[in-house]
């Protein structure tokens, strides 16, 4: 039993320590028990701790020690009781908040979470291959080609003045267009990243442009922790959004960059990569809770969307 289990079963991995049958991870459960609902004091061990109204360890000295441990040592003997000290409360924590949650635990699906958290930590520990070489081109050469990015894709929009995104400019291409764009309390456009993807799946013709400005976003190209292997390691952040998936570091994480930087993603000689993702997986899920078999047969079709509108009627 752990609190952000995928930290335990990384160390596990790295003393080749043999992996436990069964994991509960109250991290998870605490997620599980809480998204969506306002969590003022956040979601680390502490504020599991306060939101089941349990005595917890204050935050700065939290914060205090685990700043001192992360500076590194050598320790005096004295010290590394301070260490095993504070290592202590947090296990005692952990037993507090599972006597707290234990009735909101389904232990079925929690040790399923639990198996999770050591896919999790075995695939921080394998990491992202990259070419690193490219990478490294790319790095040099990218004020250059920066503007030479900027000259091929506004060509089409004319939203540029220089390397600078005008939005009064932008403002009269919608216009011209006639796509409806969301502003913000001010009057003025929202230019966020969400915002840009979600206009740029209702209009395609959108789509260079949000990914010329998701790649110009980034102060240095590529400005991932990459190893000595070559292969682009961070935490994943997992249970992290509202609806359960991984939330990694957009500036740390491969995939959190424009979708033209994957090409970097490059096995080494002799291997192959295989990129999977699920097909319609929050339809399925919904069909499955909700045993509904008219939904069921469409998520099965293959196409749920186009199941979904003949049973509608609205196509043929």
């Amino acid at each position: 039993m752990a609190y952000y289990a995928s930290a335990e079963m990384g160390c596990f991995q790295a003393l080749r320590w043999p992996i436990p049958n069964h994991v509960l991870d109250l991290y998870a459960e605490f997620r599980n028990a809480t998204n969506g609902k306002p969590l003022p004091c956040g979601t680390g061990l502490l504020g599991a701790l306060v939101t089941f109204g349990c005595p917890a360890m204050p935050t700065d000295e939290k914060d205090a020690m685990r700043a001192f441990i992360l500076a590194g040592g050598p320790w005096t003997p004295a010290q590394q009781t301070k260490i095993l000290d504070y290592c202590e409360q947090d296990v005692a924590a952990t037993m507090t908040l599972l006597t707290a949650v234990k009735e909101h635990i389904d232990l079925p699906r929690a040790l399923l979470r639990g198996r999770y958290s050591i896919a999790v930590a075995d695939m921080e520990r394998r990491g992202i291959p990259i070419d690193v070489q490219t990478l490294e081109q790319l790095q040099q050469n990218w004020p250059a080609l920066k503007l030479d990015l900027i000259r091929e894709v506004d060509q089409a929009y004319g939203v540029y003045e220089g390397d600078s995104f005008r939005q009064q400019r932008f403002r009269d291409y919608l216009t011209r267009h006639r796509i409806p764009w969301p502003i913000t309390d001010t009057g003025r456009l929202a230019l966020d990243d969400d915002t840009f993807k979600e206009q740029a799946l209702l209009y395609p013709q959108l789509h260079p442009l949000h990914q010329l400005r998701k790649t110009l976003s980034r102060g240095r190209l590529g400005d991932w922790p990459i190893g000595d292997d070559g292969r682009n390691r961070c935490l994943l952040s997992m249970f992290s959004s509202k609806t359960g998936r991984n939330q990694p570091s957009t500036s740390r994480f491969v995939f959190g960059s424009a979708a033209w930087l994957r090409c970097l993603i490059q096995p080494r000689p002799g291997y192959g990569l295989a990129y999977i993702d699920w097909s319609q997986q929050e339809f399925g899920i919904a069909a499955a809770l909700s045993r509904d078999q008219n939904m069921m047969a469409t998520y099965h079709s293959g196409d749920p969307y186009l199941a979904f509108a003949k049973q509608a009627g609205k196509v043929p």
